[in-house]
């Protein structure tokens, strides 16, 4: 797994921008901010999915320098509302993840095997999400982009999709990106939260310079 810091500099898409802020390896960084001013776009932006200029960096080396597949195994989205392609849960999964993955993580999330004979439209909202996670997490990204990952689960599997991502963060040095509409979440999760304005953003009472520095 390539791992370093994340860095975003000067990056602007559909007319928002510029936005500039690093994630160190390992850390976690609350993004908050009013709905529709675009805070999905712009980890959609940071994961190359959507047209941006600015610079985006991991470990020094440039977004623009990796294939974009590459990019986005290593840069990973995790979306509210996933897609799924397969009627079947399991043929998300690729066979290379091996058990190890399967017994390690899905237990994590409050998951067992057999879930992946499951049929995906039997699935609940929750369980789609706590999968859609493990999806992710089967490519080893260096960084997680979390959009509202939790937004359809109870308390307790909440408190479980919580714990997961910090293990991860302590054990691998996974960088991670959450976006959530509860205050109290990104006080569990992050070290810092940023909230998002149409030109900039803005850190725990100061004023992140959205130029760079």
């Amino acid at each position: 797994m390539i791992g370093g810091d994340l860095s975003i500099k000067n990056l602007t898409f559909l007319g928002k921008g510029p936005f500039t802020f690093m994630v160190k390896r390992g850390e976690c960084v609350g993004l908050s901010g009013r709905s529709g001013i675009g805070k999905t776009q712009l980890l959609r932006a940071v994961t190359d999915l959507i047209p941006h200029q600015g610079t985006i960096s991991l470990g020094g080396r440039t977004c623009s320098s990796y294939p974009a597949p590459v990019w986005r195994s290593m840069v990973t989205m995790v979306v509210a509302d996933s897609s799924w392609w397969y009627d079947r849960v399991g043929e998300h999964f690729d066979d290379s993840a091996g058990d190890t993955f399967i017994d390690t993580y899905f237990p994590l999330m409050g998951m067992e095997r057999k879930v992946l004979e499951w049929q995906v439209r039997r699935l609940s909202t929750g369980e789609r999400q706590r999968l859609a996670l493990l999806r992710a997490l089967q490519r080893d990204p260096a960084v997680l982009l979390l959009d509202e990952p939790s937004s359809g689960l109870d308390a307790y599997h909440t408190g479980l999709l919580e714990r997961c991502v910090a293990g991860l963060q302590q054990e691998k040095k996974i960088s991670v990106v959450w976006v959530s509409h509860d205050p109290e979440q990104l006080k569990r999760v992050a070290t810092r939260e940023l909230r998002m304005e149409a030109n900039g953003l803005v850190e725990l009472g100061h004023d992140l310079d959205s130029k760079g520095s």
